[in-house]
């Protein structure tokens, strides 16, 4: 039994006109609760917030109590609600183009968070796109816009906005190798055929 929980605070989305340029865009946030931390991956945007506070308290969680906010990136659909957190310290890859203030930059492609949860450089998105690795019940991982919907996994695409191709379609891969439950990150999660 494993001691890791997942919720999902709000669902994400991502919306294009006819030629394919971008509506809107609001991504999934994600707490994981381990034994010692409380972890929020991609606060998501200030549209969101109503949806992300409604959840909390559903949960029973506090956002005074998170921990730790893990960004799979800095574009602004993923960081609008850091302020929600204020004792949070924040995680995010190198290589992004936002500066976060005070926020613990990592350097290595595979990071132990803390028991159970990794954070895996997972770029192509972007440059410093990572994932988070969680072993609870099964394998989980947030992907953030590695994998931004569920289509973009089962057809082996990479994301419609890919700084490097290539990047991206290794990075669905090792998302792949290692998920039962791949939580999108402007999508519903859904189960693997691992």
């Amino acid at each position: 039994m494993s001691m890791i929980q997942l919720d999902i605070l709000c669902v994400g989305n991502l919306e294009r006109d006819d030629d394919g340029n971008l509506l809107s865009a609001h991504s999934t946030s994600v707490l994981i609760r381990t034994p010692g931390h409380t972890i929020v991956v991609d606060p998501s945007t200030e549209h969101m917030l109503p949806m992300i506070k409604s959840s909390f308290r559903q949960i029973g969680v506090l956002p005074k109590d998170v921990d730790m906010v893990v960004l799979t990136h800095t574009h602004s659909d993923h960081i609008g609600n850091i302020p929600f957190y204020p004792n949070a310290r924040v995680y995010v890859h190198k290589g992004g183009k936002t500066e976060i203030p005070g926020a613990r930059i990592i350097e290595s492609d595979d990071f132990k968070l803390t028991e159970g949860v990794r954070l895996v450089y997972t770029p192509g998105h972007c440059t410093e796109e990572m994932s988070v690795f969680v072993d609870a019940d099964r394998h989980y991982v947030c992907a953030g816009d590695a994998v931004p919907l569920e289509g973009n996994f089962t057809r082996n695409l990479p994301p419609t906005l890919s700084t490097d191709r290539r990047l991206a379609l290794e990075s669905i891969k090792k998302i792949r190798e290692y998920a039962d439950v791949v939580i999108p990150g402007h999508d519903f999660p859904f189960v693997t055929e691992r």
